[in-house]
């Protein structure tokens, strides 16, 4: 991901050996990693068992929170388009035993609907 595309937060569809630098640790025997993106900070990880969600916190984001979401654990999930004047996207995910959805923006619409498309497949 560019500098520019950071600084603009657009998303970013990660090729194959940057997902495995980056979260081979973190896969367990029998799970394969299939897709993976970046927002500005946060990632988000579908591999065949699991959707891994990390969110960068913190100034620096070197603090991070690892959601790890069984795809047997979504309730639901929901997408808001951006409007006119909006250049945020968001993604919903209700996980069940969770209060609230986990909400994450994207600035690509189209990155957003993959990623939609990509989590219904695993989900449906």
């Amino acid at each position: 991901m560019s500098l520019f595309n950071a600084l603009l937060g657009t998303s970013s569809k990660m090729n194959p050996d940057e997902i495995m630098r980056k979260f081979g640790h973190m896969i367990i025997e029998g799970e394969n990693l299939q897709y993976a993106y970046q927002s500005i900070r946060d990632f988000f990880v579908f591999t065949n068992k699991r959707l891994i969600v990390v969110d960068k916190q913190g100034f620096t984001g070197r603090k991070a929170e690892y959601f790890c979401i069984p795809y047997r654990s979504i309730s639901f999930y929901s997408i808001e388009t951006a409007g006119t004047f909006e250049i945020d996207s968001e993604l919903k995910i209700w996980i069940r035993g969770m209060d609230q959805p986990l909400v994450k923006e994207f600035r690509k619409e189209n990155d957003l609907k993959e990623v939609y498309q990509i989590l219904s497949r695993h989900v449906i």
